[in-house]
C-alpha cells in the first residue's frame, strides 16, 4: 500500500493506476472489478476494518465488493441512491445504444447495503458530499482540514484531468455540476477511481473554466 495522507492509504493495483481502492483509517473505499479480489486481499489481510464504502454502482468499483465484505464481515455502504443498484447488481445505464449493450455483461455479485449514505454523513474522518452524474448516487468523500478529496469518477486523470467517458456517464450535465462543485473546494490532494494522484489545489477549477 502506498501512503498518501494521514490515514490515507491507496492500495498497490495492476496496471498501477488503472483501478483505484483505498483504505482510509479502517474503511476500504472501493473495490475493483472481481478480478481485484485477490489483489486486494493480498494487501488487507492482517488489518481491522469497520465498512467497506461504494463510491458509485459501477462494477469497477463494486465488483469485489461481497467478496471482501463476506471475507472481513463489515458493513457495506453506498450512496442512497446507488444502494438498489448495488443490491441488484444492476447498474443504471448511461443513455445510448453501447451503455445498454454493456448493461447486459454479467455483473459482479450483488450484496446487501447497510447503509445509504447523503450529504454531511461522517466515514473515517471524511464526509459525505452528494456528486451525482457519473451515476445516479455517486458520492465523494472530502476532509477538509486538510484538503484531501476521494472524487470517485466525477473526474478521471488517466492521461490527463477530465470529465468521465459520456456512454460511461448517466446524466452528463449533472456531472458537470458535480465537477463544479467540487472543483470550488480546491482540494490539495485528490484521489481518483483511475489515475494519479493530483496535488495541485487549482487544477480542477481550471478544468471546469
Amino acid at each position: 500500500m502506498r501512503p498518501l495522507a494521514p490515514g490515507v492509504h491507496q492500495l498497490l493495483g495492476r496496471p498501477p493506476h488503472m483501478m483505484n481502492a483505498y483504505l482510509v483509517e479502517d474503511v476500504l473505499v472501493d473495490a475493483g472489478t472481481p478480478a481485484a479480489r485477490k489483489r486486494i486481499t493480498r494487501q488487507l489481510d492482517g488489518r481491522a476494518l469497520a465498512a467497506h464504502v461504494v463510491t458509485h454502482a459501477h462494477p469497477d468499483h463494486f465488483g469485489s465488493s461481497h467478496a471482501l465484505c463476506e471475507r472481513y464481515d463489515v458493513p457495506l455502504w453506498a450512496g442512497r441512491a446507488d444502494a438498489e443498484a448495488i443490491e441488484a447488481a444492476k447498474p443504471v445505464p448511461a443513455p445510448g445504444l453501447l451503455p445498454a449493450l454493456l448493461a447486459k455483461m454479467p455483473m459482479p455479485d450483488p450484496h446487501p447495503v447497510a447503509r445509504g449514505l447523503v450529504e454531511g454523513d461522517e466515514v473515517a474522518g471524511f464526509t459525505v458530499l452528494d456528486a451525482p452524474g457519473h451515476s445516479p448516487g455517486h458520492i465523494a468523500l472530502w476532509r477538509d482540514h486538510d484538503g484531501v478529496l476521494i472524487c470517485g469518477d466525477v473526474f478521471f486523470n488517466l492521461l490527463r484531468p477530465g470529465p468521465p467517458p459520456k456512454f460511461l456517464t448517466h446524466d452528463v450535465e449533472r456531472n458537470r455540476e458535480s465537477m463544479r462543485r467540487l472543483a470550488e473546494l480546491r482540494p490539495k490532494l485528490v484521489l481518483f477511481g483511475h489515475g494519479r494522484p493530483l496535488r495541485d489545489p487549482d487544477r480542477l477549477k481550471r478544468l471546469v473554466g
